[in-house]
């Protein structure tokens, strides 16, 4: 019986498939030790994974080898990436969040994006002066945004929620999300300066193309499709006719579904994803349906893992030494360093007294410094090679010397902010460099009893069999407003110091099963403070004492988020 050796066959998908699969399970098995003791998260590993398996080092995957459909493909794996995450910030953002902090994300997002693309594009010509200034903001428009998946390292896990003011956290993702789509106008005026003879018809074309029609519309109609979604589901729902896996499906449904409504009638499909996101949550409604389902956090990711190990396939480190273009692996290390000081950190430190969610210039050092470049500057580049004419060789003018430097520059900063933001917090943590407020409850009562608080405190998250449906009052993602007519006292939080909060009740009886306290923000006169219902079990009579180890000591029995009456 011969044995039909054709049935065994490597090829580029399979092996592909090993390595993306296989960094997937690998990753998962040490995640724990890697992502909540080390710090590092899948950002990082992906893409030095990727280099590994690409063509400089295993030759397994190797994206720039595709042909004509390599900028393609990249093109669409970035924008679902980037469609899911953003659709995810917008949904995990509290109810209302934008309308309530307009202004600040304003500041946050125009002077400082503007001011990043004008002194960008100076560095890059004082760097490449073979490109002139309009092709140098056509390059700096693909760096002005901030990544949003990047960014998630450090508005997600435990050394954020532990280290990273909650609302420092909403702030700069929710930047993340709205800078990223803010990059199609500073993409657009670059490129009709460059491809059009005519600066009054380029500038016409950027108002009513690149603002009017790609921007307002793009927002206008997420939130549309976004309201529209929020209320036929919450019609099926009350019907009956929908249940909870249907809702967690809808993460990655309505993010694709609005993307490609958008990109097809030629809007900012980003924004549009962002604002869907934004609208459907805008009534809590589909955030406590969702609420405690992991499955949109392995979405995430998953798809994160796949897209930076393409990444790191996709580098092209044979183009970081083109002297023939003026491009040197020394000019580009000195762009990323002068990036990194120059991009954000000058406008927030000058903004930051007018942004309410910024208590002080540390926090504003610490906002400025994470704004990475990731998926969004590789999704903007590739946007750009669509719109600028193949390069000859040598280019024939400057948009095909544009053409022909655009992604080189582009992809070493990318890789530059991974290693230098993905590592940030590691070595922070070694350093023990982040001086910023930390979130922990620790009660005292001044009557007769005191309470130890437990480390799960710090971790509690809105349970659907404890608040109701209508409410939204959790310490990490929940409406500010109080419950009126609620018998709460008042709880100071500390600036600054170690992590500790001290909670105050007085003239607290001894056998009392609940005490509401008001646990408030950044001082004294926050705006937004929230409820906290803490159930106490007094397992013997008198003064609680806490030095004296005995284990039958006044404990937290639960913690209770009261419903919005």
């Amino acid at each position: 019986m011969n044995l039909d050796l054709d049935l065994l066959q490597v090829s580029a998908p399979g092996l592909a498939y090993i390595c993306l699969g296989g960094f997937v399970v690998l990753f998962s098995m040490l995640s724990l030790l890697v992502k909540e003791k080390l710090y590092i998260n899948e950002v990082v590993l992906g893409t030095g994974f990727g280099i590994i398996i690409g063509p400089y080092a295993a030759n397994v995957f190797t994206p720039r080898e595709w042909g004509p459909l390599e900028n393609t493909v990249t093109l669409e794996v970035m924008r679902i990436v980037l469609a899911t995450g953003l659709f995810a910030v917008g949904v995990e953002l509290p109810c209302a969040y934008m309308k309530e902090h307009a202004k600040s994300l304003l500041i946050m997002v125009v002077p400082t994006m503007a001011f990043g693309w004008v002194v960008v594009a100076g560095i890059i010509q004082a760097l490449f002066p073979e490109l002139n200034y309009i092709s140098s903001l056509c390059i700096a428009a693909c760096l002005t945004p901030t990544d949003p998946v990047t960014c998630a390292a450090i508005t997600r896990g435990k050394f954020a929620t532990k280290h990273v003011p909650v609302n420092i956290r909403r702030i700069l993702s929710a930047e993340s999300a709205a800078n990223d789509g803010l990059a199609y106008p500073f993409l657009a005026i670059s490129i009709y300066l460059t491809v059009e003879t005519s600066v009054r018809a380029a500038f016409g074309k950027w108002f009513l193309v690149g603002w009017l029609y790609q921007v307002i519309l793009g927002t206008v109609l997420g939130a549309v499709l976004g309201l529209l979604f929020s209320k036929l589901m919450k019609l099926s729902h009350n019907k009956g006719f929908i249940d909870r896996e249907s809702y967690v499906a809808q993460y990655l449904a309505l993010s694709i579904f609005t993307v490609g409504i958008a990109s097809t009638i030629g809007a900012d499909d980003l924004l549009a994803a962002f604002a869907a996101g934004s609208a459907i949550s805008w009534d809590g409604h589909f955030n406590v349906q969702t609420e405690d389902d992991t499955f949109s956090s392995v979405i995430d990711y998953v798809l994160n893992c796949g897209c930076f190990i393409y990444i790191g396939a996709w580098l092209p480190f044979d183009a970081y030494n083109s002297p023939e273009y003026g491009i040197t692996p020394w000019k580009l290390v000195l762009l990323v360093i002068a990036i990194l000081v120059l991009r954000r950190i000058p406008p927030l430190l000058a903004l930051y007294k007018f942004v309410p969610e910024i208590a002080s210039w540390k926090e504003a050092l610490f906002s400025g410094h994470f704004g990475p470049m990731g998926v969004s500057a590789v999704f903007v580049s590739g946007l750009a090679l669509t719109r600028l004419p193949t390069p000859e060789h040598p280019p024939a003018n400057q948009a095909q010397y544009l053409a022909a430097t655009i992604q080189p520059i582009v992809s070493f900063v990318v890789l530059g902010s991974i290693i230098v933001h993905g590592l940030s917090i590691p070595f922070f943590n070694i350093g023990r460099g982040v001086h910023s407020r930390t979130t922990s409850l620790t009660m005292t009562w001044t009557s007769r009893n005191r309470v130890t608080v437990p480390d799960w405190v710090l971790w509690a998250r809105r349970a659907p069999d404890i608040v109701e449906s209508s409410a939204d009052e959790d310490i990490e993602r929940g409406s500010t407003k109080i419950p009126k007519g609620t018998d709460e006292s008042a709880a100071d939080i500390p600036d600054v110091g170690p992590p500790g909060v001290a909670v105050t009740f007085e003239d607290v009886p001894g056998d009392v099963e609940s005490v509401v306290t008001r646990r408030h923000g950044r001082n004294k006169d926050d705006s937004s403070p929230e409820l906290v219902q803490v159930e106490a079990a007094n397992n013997h009579a008198g003064p609680a004492n806490l030095d004296n180890g005995a284990s039958n000591d006044n404990q937290i029995k639960n913690v209770r988020f009261p419903s919005a009456q």
